[in-house]
Parts: structure tokens; C-alpha cells; sequence
């Protein structure tokens, strides 16, 4: 279930308060760096861009005096820092942007630079958790969503598992503490699951769920 964000939020990364008996148990975002480096591919940009310039170089080293070997190598290092500041300016804004929230009953995910959407994945609706760790702590939690809920990969990018088109799995990516996180991811749904649900009964024995 997903709708514009528009409204001022009540809670940051939320579109409105939770309702009665719903507590927030964490929230956190993108870390801007990791961010670059997984979705945006920076360390592969890096080192295409430092093999273009070495290849430069050694290609004129020996027509040139080294003065203006490095001179002739330059615009190509220049233009490698560029690019390399553009995707870490568009990983930036998407992490400040980004507002993942874990409750007692949901996972909501409020993401979008320029048009915000928040996304709410109640419990009863996920299927798996699956876990990307990296060394530095941070982590990716792509979450595999039931038939029910069918989200698109482009309104979901970068906040998707990465290659997976045709079943997109919303994710919370890049986020510090990420093994933290997911315990408490875990902790949450299946407390939430295995909690009864509250049924009463309509006018002519029909039963509903609350």
C-alpha cells in the first residue's frame, strides 16, 4: 500500500500518527556513502576512471616531458572526481530523502527525492527476511512481500534488492547497525504474527477481524 506524502509529517517518515497500541521500535536511513558504493556503483566508477587515466599517462609518457604527461592526464582525472561527485551528491539526497520506520505492527518506508511516497508493509504480508551484511556494520534487509502487495522496481529504486525485476522485494538499504535492525525486524513480525487476532461478531453471525 503506497500514497503520496505531501502533508506535513506528524512523525518524521510517517504520514500520520500510528494508531492506538502501535509503537515505533526504530527508525533510520540510507548511509550516504554505502549508498553510492552499492546502488550507485561509485567504487566501480572510481576505478574505471583510474584505469582511463593511468592508460592516458602511460600513452603520452613517452612522447611528452612528464610535466606535461601528468597535464595531458589531468582533464581525465578531473572529470573522474566530477562524476564521481555527482553520485555521491544523488546518493546523499536519496539518503536524506529516505525515512525507514519499524513499528510493532509494520514496516514503512518513506523514500523519493522528488516525489515522495511512503509504503507501508504490515507483518501479515511479508514473507522473508533475507540479510546483506558488509564489514563496516552496514546492510541491506530486502523484505519478500506476499501476492498481495506488488510494488514497481522503478518507483522502489534504490530502495529494492538489486536484479530482482520480475518479484521486486522492497529493502532497506545500506543502513548502519544492520544485524541490530534486523533483529529487531524479526523480534517485531513475530510477535505481531503469532499475536491473536481480535474478532467480533456482526449482526447475523457474520465474523469480522478488527
Amino acid at each position: 500500500m503506497s500514497h503520496d506524502d505531501f502533508a506535513v509529517e506528524p512523525i518524521e517518515g510517517l504520514p500520520e500518527r500510528p494508531p492506538e497500541g502501535e509503537q515505533i521500535l526504530w527508525q533510520g536511513r540510507p548511509n550516504t556513502l554505502a549508498l553510492a558504493r552499492e546502488a550507485l556503483n561509485l567504487n566501480w566508477i572510481i576505478g574505471y576512471f583510474a584505469i582511463l587515466a593511468a592508460w592516458r599517462f602511460i600513452s603520452v609518457v613517452d612522447l611528452l616531458p612528464i610535466g606535461q604527461a601528468i597535464g595531458a592526464t589531468l582533464p581525465v582525472a578531473i572529470l573522474g572526481l566530477v562524476v564521481c561527485g555527482l553520485l555521491y551528491a544523488i546518493a546523499l539526497i536519496q539518503a536524506r530523502a529516505t525515512m525507514y520506520t519499524i513499528t510493532t505492527s509494520r514496516i514503512a518506508m518513506r523514500i523519493g527525492a522528488a516525489l515522495t511516497l511512503t509504503i507501508n508493509l504490515p507483518y501479515r504480508e511479508l514473507g522473508n527476511a533475507a540479510l546483506d551484511l558488509r564489514k563496516n556494520g552496514t546492510g541491506t534487509i530486502a523484505l519478500d512481500t506476499t501476492g498481495q502487495t506488488k510494488i514497481s522496481y522503478l518507483v522502489l529504486w534504490p530502495h529494492a534488492r538489486p536484479w530482482r525485476f520480475g518479484s521486486t522485494q522492497p529493502a532497506l538499504r545500506c543502513i548502519p547497525d544492520a544485524e541490530n535492525v534486523a533483529r529487531i525486524l524479526a523480534d517485531a513480525a513475530e510477535a505481531r504474527i503469532t499475536t491473536p487476532q481480535v474478532t467480533r461478531v456482526a449482526p447475523g453471525g457474520a465474523v469480522a477481524a478488527e
